[in-house]
């Protein structure tokens, strides 16, 4: 019983942590990267399907994505999402590939994006605390229904404990990343 609480704490904090970086992909930063367009999604004959579906994203240089729709008629409703999508992004065509050029970032915005980092960083951990004190309410029922000792008890909730301090670190490290890669010029 004790393991199980353990195990499906030791789960949901790293599906916390993967949800963090998840989000910080679509932040974007100076630098291109594929990963940049992977939640838009297109218009492909009535339903609306990722963009990594429809075409082929790439890195052209280091401040440029390029797009290559894999059939020519979608080239319009690839770059209309690309303009809908929120990021500041403005698409250029030329032929059958659409060149998305990212700005480059100004001090103001990239101050911007790391108090959006942070806060999504301070978002993760309040949310594997969160799983810390769930775990640590199940042991107490446990306790409680006499199913565990006090001192099984105890000795679980200082390894939640440590597990929880382990992923705040992960969560900081991954805070840390971003941030320098944000103020990279």
């Amino acid at each position: 019983m004790i393991n199980d609480i353990k195990k499906d704490a030791r789960s949901r904090m790293d599906k916390s942590i993967e949800a963090l970086r998840q989000e910080l992909t679509k932040l974007r930063t100076g630098r291109a990267h594929t990963s940049l367009l992977d939640h838009l999604h297109v218009s492909y004959y009535g339903s609306d399907v990722p963009i990594n579906q429809v075409a082929n994203v790439n890195v052209i240089d280091p401040r440029t994505l390029g797009v290559a729709p894999y059939e020519k008629s979608m080239v319009p409703d690839v770059e209309k999402a690309i303009l809908n999508s929120g990021l500041g992004l403005n698409p250029v065509t030329s032929g059958t590939v659409i060149r998305v050029p990212l700005p480059s970032l100004t001090e103001e915005r990239r101050k911007d994006m790391i108090r959006v980092v942070r806060h999504e960083a301070e978002q993760a951990r309040v949310a594997v605390r969160n799983i810390r004190r769930d775990a640590n309410h199940s042991l107490k029922e446990l306790l409680k229904e006499k199913e565990i000792s006090e001192d099984d008890e105890h000795r679980a909730q200082e390894e939640i404990q440590r597990l929880t301090d382990a992923k705040v670190a992960e969560v900081d490290k991954v805070l840390e990343a971003k941030e320098a890669d944000l103020m990279e010029v």
